[in-house]
């Protein structure tokens, strides 16, 4: 098993960045594809993007693409998000998933962290 906090949210206007953490604690982190998730008020919780156990693959949304950069220290059991170009309908809650099999299907979330980005 394997614990996860997000960290990093919090209220940026429209073209500014932030990055968010995702520390893991528990099993070895390098076990596990590690994805991004995001989810607005009233909508679906969605894939941002994810990463593999090595970290030499990563993968993206469309909507987030070419803005959001997803990385791993496996040293550190850490997975970060870096946000670029932030538009106001990326304001969403942001969870981390830790998944034994592929990014997209966490079996293990935390419990997310606030982003908003003002216009």
């Amino acid at each position: 098993q394997v614990q996860l906090v997000e960290s990093g949210g919090g209220l940026v206007q429209a073209g500014g960045s932030l990055r968010l953490s995702c520390a893991a604690s528990g099993r070895t982190f390098s076990s596990y594809a590690m994805g991004w998730f995001r989810q607005a008020p009233g909508k679906e919780r969605e894939f941002v993007g994810g990463i593999n156990r090595s970290g030499s693959s990563t993968y993206y949304a469309s909507s987030v693409k070419d803005r959001f950069t997803i990385s791993r220290d496996n040293a550190k059991s850490t997975v970060f998000l870096q946000m670029n170009s932030l538009k106001p309908e990326d304001t969403a809650v942001y969870y981390c998933g830790a998944s034994l099999t592929i990014p997209n299907l966490p079996n293990y979330w935390g419990r997310g962290t606030q982003v908003t980005v003002s216009s």
